[in-house]
């Protein structure tokens, strides 16, 4: 009978630590979005280069679509070849900027962060280096 109390007890305890921790686990558990955690890091638009920004912004959001020959509306993003060619004729900007006339992209997300388009806008009218 005693035996039986303490797994009663046992049991109950830890059911109610569960309950007491699972708050504070779930917390940490959401996509965190640079800009929106750092709101007075100022944008950087001076000096983007293909390699260390452009590209992982292309890596991020867009190559799981764009990719190779066969990349979703014939554009390739995962090369500097690929990218140049939409950001030289205008529909890279105008999908992130959602602009009319053009498909919004990410498609199905929501708008990329306002840095990141004037980013990718700093490198287009830039001359879309490979650098």
């Amino acid at each position: 009978m005693k035996r039986f109390n303490i797994v009663r007890i046992l049991s109950k305890a830890a059911t109610l630590l569960t309950i007491m921790v699972l708050p504070f686990t779930l917390q940490s558990c959401y996509y965190d979005v640079e800009e929106e955690l750092y709101q007075n890091t100022p944008c950087v638009t001076e000096n983007i280069t293909f390699a260390q920004t452009i590209q992982p912004i292309f890596q991020r959001n867009c190559t799981t679509c764009h990719t190779g020959a066969a990349g979703s509306g014939g554009i390739d993003l995962s090369t500097h070849a690929g990218a140049s060619v939409v950001a030289n004729n205008g529909r890279l900007v105008g999908a992130v900027t959602h602009a009319g006339g053009f498909t919004p992209m990410p498609q199905g997300a929501s708008q990329l962060p306002a840095c990141t388009i004037n980013q990718i806008k700093a490198w287009v009218e830039a001359g879309a280096p490979n650098n």
